[in-house]
């Protein structure tokens, strides 16, 4: 295997990774070699706020070098959280002298990710006040935060919503409630998670999100002294606790970058092994890979995944929570889905708007028709809901280079894989918006053998 060099390619006019928001890739080439991939973006950045709970300071490893992380530690910072790096990818988070934030601070970190909205528990518990202002995050979709808010309601808190966002009191302690969400939306299982452990009472979460994810948050919490208990049919109960003490947690792996990568591999007609990933929480998303023709060996230290050399097959596949297939595995799916022979559908059913990113592949050769309002069949084994879409992919498409723009993380991942799969020369912008939840990404591709240069 190829071992990951620490600088990508570059050219003298060229930008450090950092700086970079314009990429020109020379395609062509397979992906060949290894990468490591860290704790997971949808783990460590809700560990983080979680240490936000604890009377002591909380030690969390395994932390990937991404801007969410980034963002995140500013918010905590903002509120008077210490945050030390103690190791290479270990923090160290101390919340006995935190306080509210200045409404300026607060804004000028949230732009760039949805977190802030998951302060709103535990800063209601230590402070009995919080504030959101206006959410950014990728534009895939409305993502409403009505889960979120009506989650809080239950518990007690006053909501108020002004231009500039939502303000939240607690005159008196937090209450248990009964919960019952409509959709098993990760981030409202997350924010409930995060407000009833020192709620007075119990409270029992209905029609939960079980992401593996979650399940680690859930190993924090119980870490800190929480009571949190995993029923069946997505029922979750936690038993309010007075006080929290701090947590030693290792991140569990990224497997959305571990699936990235794995596309990679196909799309590319490469071979790549993923260190660090784990089969477990993979196994929907290589039942998938296996029957598109791909080959994989599982590892005790990670997966190696690689094309066979011959033709690949057609597959249909439906987006799911899990333990469906992820929506945020089908974009890198996508570019892989253009080099197989015959017609691949993907209904996605998380997001609305999720295959905004076809459209670039389109330009670069690629045969894919957008269905917006869906396709029905009788063989679907997932509900239809009403904002899903359908793609459909014909292929092997041979793609060539093209100037395009990133719309959103996994679909600017996926226009880089498209990028380097393709014959000629892409120039792609806006990439800055990848590194939220890619670690290294340039130095990694580098490493594998793409042939890039990064640009202001």
């Amino acid at each position: 295997m190829n071992p990951v060099s620490a600088t990508p390619t570059t050219t003298p006019a060229a930008v450090s990774p950092e700086q970079a928001d314009v990429v020109a890739v020379h395609g062509g080439k397979p992906l060949v070699g290894e990468v490591g991939v860290r704790g997971a973006k949808n783990l460590v950045t809700k560990a983080m706020v979680a240490a936000l709970l604890a009377d002591e300071p909380s030690v969390l490893s395994n932390v990937p070098v991404i801007r969410d992380v980034a963002v995140v530690r500013g918010l905590l910072e903002a509120h008077a959280v210490s945050v030390t790096d103690t190791a290479p990818g270990e923090l160290t988070l101390d919340p006995r002298g935190v306080k509210s934030a200045h409404f300026a601070e607060i804004d000028a970190h949230a732009g760039s990710s949805r977190i802030p909205i998951l302060f709103c528990g535990p800063l209601l518990h230590q402070l009995g006040e919080a504030f959101v202002p206006d959410l950014g995050g990728c534009h895939i979709g409305d993502r409403p935060i009505n889960f979120h808010l009506d989650a809080l309601r239950a518990f007690g808190a006053e909501v108020e919503k002004s231009p500039d966002g939502i303000a939240l009191r607690a005159p008196k302690r937090l209450t248990g409630a009964k919960v019952e969400l409509p959709y098993p939306s990760v981030g409202a299982t997350e924010q409930v998670l995060l407000t009833a452990v020192r709620a007075k009472g119990v409270t029992e979460l209905i029609n939960a999100a079980v992401e593996p994810e979650i399940m680690d948050l859930i190993q924090v919490l119980q870490k800190m002294g929480a009571i949190i208990s995993v029923e069946t049919n997505r029922t979750i109960l936690i038993e309010g606790v007075d006080s929290l003490g701090p947590y030693e947690h290792k991140a569990i792996f990224d497997r959305n970058e571990a699936a990235s990568w794995a596309a990679a591999a196909l799309a590319t007609r490469g071979n790549i092994f993923v260190r660090g990933a784990e089969q477990l929480d993979l196994m929907t998303f290589l039942n998938v890979y296996r029957k598109v023709g791909g080959e994989f060996t599982v590892k005790p230290e990670g997966i190696e995944f690689r094309h066979p050399g011959g033709e690949l097959h057609p597959v249909v596949v439906e987006t799911d929570v899990h333990p469906g297939f992820m929506t945020d595995w089908q974009q890198p799916m996508v570019v892989a889905l253009t080099q197989a022979q015959g017609q691949s559908i993907v209904h996605e059913t998380v997001y609305e708007k999720r295959f905004g990113f076809t459209e670039a592949l389109v330009d670069m050769g690629a045969r894919i028709e957008v269905h917006k309002e869906g396709i029905a069949s009788i063989t679907r084994r997932v509900p239809r809901r009403p904002l899903e879409q359908a793609a459909v992919i014909t292929g092997p498409t041979p793609l060539h280079g093209a100037n395009i723009r990133v719309p959103d993380l996994r679909g600017g991942f996926s226009h880089i894989i498209a990028a380097v799969t393709a014959e000629g020369e892409s120039v792609v912008s806006n990439v800055g918006i990848i590194s939220r939840g890619y670690e290294h990404l340039w130095e990694k591709l580098e490493g594998l053998g793409a042939s890039f240069e990064l640009r202001g």
